[in-house]
C-alpha cells in the first residue's frame, strides 16, 4: 500500500503502512493532517481514520499494485503554488514539511539513520527501503517530484520501434511494389499532385488483391492497438517497449483522453503525414527540431509535450492510480 500525506497544501510521500504508524507514534504526523492511499474516494483527515489513536490499522483493499517501494519526496504541486511561492515542483525533505530544522550534511554521518524519513534532501535522488526490487535512480536522471524524465534516447528509440512496427505492417505492401516496373519520377512532381495520385491508384490496382488486404489488416490492426495502450497506459508500443510513458505535467499521472488522443496521437499523426506527404526531409527536421528542444529543456520537453502539456517518465505502476486533489 502507498500512503499520502499532506499538510498545509504540501504533499508527502508514498509512504508504507509502517511506516505511518512509526511516525504517528513519534508524532512527525498529526491527526489533522490529511492522508490518502487507494481505496480512498478522497482526502481525509487521519484521525478521521484512526478514530483519533495514533495508529492506522486499514480495511484490507485488493490492489494490483504489489510494488512497496518507498520514494522519500515530498512533491510540491503547481496547484499548491499559492502557499509554497517560489517552490512549484521541487522536493523538499520532511523535516522542511514538517516545520523542523534540516540537519548539516556533515552532521548527517554521524547521526542515528532514521529509516522512515529522507532527512537528508540530495536533488535527483530518492530512497528506497525496499532492498528486494526498487528501481534505483542514477545520478544521471533527472528527477522532477516524484517522477523520473525519461532519457531523450530511450524517446528516440521508442519512435524508431514504432517506426519500425509501422514497415513490417506495410511489408507485404512493399514487397509487391518491389516486384513491379515502378516509375518514382512520377512522384517527384508536386505540382502534379493529381496525376501522381492516378498513377498511385493505377499501382495499387495491380496489386493482388489478397496482398492489399493482408497489408490494411495488419496496419488498421497496428493502429488500434496502440491506441489501446496509449488509452490505457499512456504508452505506445514503442514506449512499452522502452519502458517510459506519457503523463500529465500538472499531476504526474495518466493525462486525459483529450491530451493523449487528441493532442498527442491524433493531431501529431495529421502534422507529420502532412509533413511526409509534402517532403520527408521537412517531416524528418520537425523531428529532430523536437527532441533538441526536449533536450535543452530542464523537463526534457519538446513541441509535442509544450502543445499537449505533458511529460515523458519512466514508467511506474503508481503513474496509473488516479489521485484526488488535496481539498
Amino acid at each position: 500500500m502507498q500512503i499520502f500525506l499532506a499538510r498545509n497544501n504540501v504533499q508527502a510521500g508514498p509512504y508504507t503502512l509502517d511506516q505511518l504508524n512509526i511516525m504517528l507514534t513519534s508524532g512527525e504526523v498529526v491527526l489533522d493532517d490529511l492522508i490518502w492511499h487507494e481505496g480512498l474516494d478522497q482526502w481525509q483527515r487521519v484521525g478521521n481514520l484512526t478514530n483519533n489513536q495514533p495508529y492506522y490499522r486499514p480495511a484490507p483493499i485488493v490492489s494490483a499494485d504489489t510494488n512497496d517501494s518507498i520514494i522519500n519526496n515530498v512533491t510540491i504541486f503547481p496547484e499548491d503554488s499559492a502557499s509554497t511561492t517560489g517552490q512549484d515542483d521541487k522536493a523538499v525533505s520532511l523535516d522542511r514539511l514538517y516545520g523542523k530544522p534540516e540537519r548539516p550534511a556533515e552532521n548527517a554521518k554521524n547521526s542515528k539513520v532514521d529509516m522512515t524519513t529522507n532527512r537528508q534532501y540530495t536533488p535527483n535522488s530518492n530512497v528506497s527501503l525496499n532492498k528486494s526490487g526498487a528501481k534505483k535512480i542514477s545520478d544521471k536522471d533527472k528527477v522532477v517530484g516524484d517522477v523520473v524524465l525519461a532519457p531523450i534516447m530511450s524517446r528516440v528509440l521508442a519512435t524508431a520501434l514504432n517506426g519500425l512496427l509501422y514497415v513490417l505492417a506495410i511489408f507485404p505492401l512493399v514487397m509487391a511494389l518491389t516486384k513491379m516496373d515502378v516509375d518514382y519520377t512520377k512522384f517527384q512532381n508536386i505540382q502534379d499532385m493529381d496525376a501522381a495520385y492516378q498513377y498511385s491508384m493505377t499501382l495499387m490496382e495491380s496489386i493482388p488483391s489478397s496482398t492489399l488486404m493482408m497489408s490494411q489488416a495488419m496496419v488498421f490492426g497496428l493502429f488500434a492497438l496502440q491506441l489501446v495502450f496509449i488509452t490505457l497506459r499512456g504508452q505506445s508500443l514503442g514506449k512499452l517497449i522502452t519502458g517510459i510513458r506519457v503523463v500529465d505535467q500538472t499531476t504526474h499521472r495518466l493525462p486525459s483522453f483529450t491530451k493523449l488522443i487528441g493532442m498527442r496521437t491524433l493531431l501529431l499523426f495529421i502534422i507529420y503525414n502532412l509533413l511526409f506527404s509534402f517532403t520527408s526531409f521537412l517531416g524528418f527536421v520537425v523531428i529532430i527540431v523536437h527532441y533538441y528542444m526536449a533536450s535543452k529543456s530542464p523537463e526534457n520537453i519538446g513541441w509535442h509535450d509544450k502543445l499537449a502539456k505533458t511529460l515523458v517518465v519512466k514508467a511506474d505502476s503508481s503513474q496509473l492510480v488516479k489521485k484526488p486533489k488535496v481539498k
